[in-house]
């Protein structure tokens, strides 16, 4: 094993040959987006995988690839129609900025995925990371990337440890070593194989670092510190919120719906009229439906977000349509679950018009 005094030059150069010898032997060579790896194909599949594991992302990546074939088919779409691909997903700001910058390629590169580093940067939803990893996997092009998987295989080969400036000091010295590591030849194999080094071998519990093909140069494995590192940034205390949402049916069993605002959660999503208590929730079904029955709280469903958890408390109610206010095309629309529209739902509102569709009026 690499003595941990083994100067930083040199173990850098001697992360790019094990990797890729690994990554010819062990490496993942068949995900949908390598099959034919165009930058506009290898871009959905990054955007995608922001926040997403592999296994989700293929089977949205192959629905939306068949929608969507290529920048044009997405430039020219509805955004209604992008997230409703999206639904389930999470995270709905990447499709608005994929949708975006669709749109931009169009009118700016002549619908031409742009070929500079600088113009993939100035896109919508791409950052330094995501930009390298496009062109060097679709291109071949020498760009390092420092994804949240070679953060951490970068971390513990070379025991970076976060230093007393703060983890600002610390991403820095990532990028330097991620800049180093990267070869000159054959880059997009070694930017696949870093990543999936990352998400299947040393991954952030219990590494397997006796199949880890950097086990004779991981500074950390030899101090014993790879449980250690990265180490784990102080969490904020989870919060719980509790919002109303109004179950709204007409005869025929149509839902209404509302649009959500362009940002945000579930930004630019359908969505039940939401409410932050049920009295605020009783008095708009007063004021906004037409014939309405009284309300009847449903179970509710607990879902989880990034950085709170929510409870979902349903409010039934029957209708014969909506007052004249709520009559605004594109902010309201009455939803049927058995000839669904193509538009994005958030999936909790999915679960929840699955599961009441034998309450219909």
């Amino acid at each position: 094993m690499t003595s941990p005094r083994v100067d930083e030059a040199t173990l850098a150069a001697r992360v790019a040959p094990a990797l890729l010898d690994w990554f010819d032997r062990s490496g993942r060579h068949d995900l949908p987006w390598q099959r034919e790896p165009t930058p506009y194909r290898v871009w959905v599949s990054e955007i995608m995988l922001q926040q997403t594991q592999v296994a989700t992302a293929i089977p949205y990546f192959e629905a939306f690839m068949a929608r969507f074939p290529g920048l044009a088919s997405l430039a020219a779409a509805e955004l209604d129609e992008v997230l409703h691909l999206w639904s389930g997903l999470g995270y709905y700001a990447r499709a608005r900025n994929l949708h975006r910058a669709a749109r931009q390629i169009v009118a700016e590169h002549s619908g031409e995925f742009p070929g500079e580093f600088a113009q993939v940067l100035a896109l919508p939803g791409i950052g330094r990371s995501t930009a390298g990893a496009i062109l060097a996997l679709a291109r071949g092009e020498r760009h390092a990337i420092l994804d949240g998987n070679v953060k951490r295989v970068l971390t513990r080969c070379f025991a970076v440890d976060e230093p007393q400036d703060g983890p600002a000091a610390a991403e820095q010295r990532l990028w330097v070593l991620a800049e180093d590591c990267t070869p000159a030849e054959r880059a997009g194999a070694y930017t696949q194989a870093i990543m999936d080094l990352g998400a299947t071998v040393c991954t952030r519990s219990r590494p397997a670092c006796l199949l880890c093909p950097l086990q004779p140069h991981c500074r950390a494995l030899a101090t014993g510190r790879q449980s250690e590192l990265p180490r784990p940034r102080r969490r904020a205390k989870r919060g719980r919120r509790e919002q109303w949402l109004v179950l709204a049916r007409r005869a025929g069993g149509a839902l209404l719906l509302e649009k959500r605002p362009p940002t945000g959660i579930w930004g630019g999503l359908w969505s039940l009229p939401e409410f932050p208590t049920r009295a605020h929730a009783v008095q708009w079904c007063h004021e906004h439906l037409s014939g309405a029955s009284t309300p009847r709280e449903e179970p509710p469903l607990a879902h989880a977000f990034s950085h709170f958890d929510c409870e979902f408390r349903p409010l039934a109610v029957r209708c014969r349509g909506v007052a004249a206010r709520a009559r605004d095309a594109d902010r309201w629309r009455w939803y049927d679950p058995d000839e669904p529209a193509r538009v994005g739902l958030p999936k909790p509102v999915v679960a929840l018009i699955d599961r009441n569709r034998t309450g219909r009026a």
